[in-house]
C-alpha cells in the first residue's frame, strides 16, 4: 500500500493512501445499521446538517474521555471539515479559518491508541486521526465513509482507534464526502510556532462544523 506522505503538523493525517482505489460500497444511508448505543451520545451540529453519534465508551473508555473534554470545552465550535476524499473519510475537528487560511488549533496531550480493542474501522464509524505514531492522537477525529479495514488493528503497529458511531444523520454526511476539494493552504501548529503548508482534499467552500454537544439524556415515561 503506498503510505501516505503528506503531513498536517504534529497530529493530523492517517498514514494510508489518500486516494483509495476500491470503489465505495452500494450501502446508501439509510442502509446504515446503527450499532447499539453503548453510553454517551453527541449532537454534531454542521452547515450542511445535524449528525448524532453514538459512543463506544465500553470498547474505547480513554478514547471517549478525551472527546468529550473536548466538546465540553467547546473546542470543536466553528471549526471545519479540512479534509475529504470521498471514498474514504471526511476529517475536522482541528482546524478554524479565523482569516481566509485555515487555522490548526492548538490541542491537549496525546493519549494511548485503544484501536487492539476497539471496533472495526466500517461506513458511519467515528476514529481518531494521527500521525504515523499510533500513540499520538489528540482531538481531529474522521468519520469513514466506506469499510477502511486497512485501518485497523495492527496497521504496522497500531490501528486508528474507533470510538463511536453515526446513528443519525449519514445523509449528512454523504454531503460532505461529495463536496469539491483542492490543494489549499493550512496554517499548521509544529511544536510553538506556525508554517504554512499547502495540503490536498481541503473543501473548496468550508463545510463548518458548527458545535459538538451532548446529547441530551431521553428519560422514559
Amino acid at each position: 500500500m503506498k503510505i501516505l506522505t503528506f503531513f498536517f503538523a504534529a497530529l493530523l493525517l492517517i498514514s494510508c493512501k489518500s486516494k483509495p482505489e476500491a470503489e465505495p460500497p452500494s450501502l446508501t444511508s439509510d442502509e446504515v445499521t446503527p450499532a447499539p448505543e453503548s453510553g454517551s451520545a453527541v449532537i454534531i451540529e454542521t452547515s450542511l446538517g445535524t449528525i448524532k453519534v453514538s459512543l463506544h465508551e465500553d470498547t474505547a473508555p480513554n478514547t471517549v474521555k478525551n472527546f468529550l473534554s473536548y466538546v465540553d470545552e467547546g473546542f470543536y465550535n466553528d471549526t471545519i471539515f479540512h479534509r475529504v476524499i470521498a471514498n474514504f473519510m471526511i476529517q475536522g475537528g482541528g482546524f478554524e479559518i479565523p482569516q481566509s487560511t485555515a487555522k490548526q488549533k492548538k490541542p491537549g496531550e496525546p493519549i494511548l491508541n485503544e484501536s487492539e480493542n476497539t471496533r472495526k474501522n466500517t461506513r458511519g464509524t467515528l476514529a481518531m486521526a494521527r500521525t504515523p505514531d499510533p500513540h499520538s492522537a489528540t482531538a481531529q477525529f474522521f468519520i469513514n465513509v466506506v469499510d477502511n479495514a486497512s485501518l485497523d488493528y495492527p496497521n504496522n503497529g497500531g490501528g486508528y482507534a474507533v470510538f463511536g458511531e453515526v446513528t443519525e444523520g449519514m445523509e449528512v454526511v454523504d454531503q460532505i464526502r461529495d463536496v469539491k476539494t483542492q490543494n489549499a493552504p493550512l496554517l499548521n501548529l509544529i511544536g510553538t510556532k506556525y508554517g504554512v503548508q499547502t495540503a490536498p482534499d481541503v473543501p473548496i467552500h468550508p463545510v463548518y462544523i458548527k458545535s459538538i454537544q451532548r446529547a441530551a439524556a431521553v428519560v422514559a415515561p
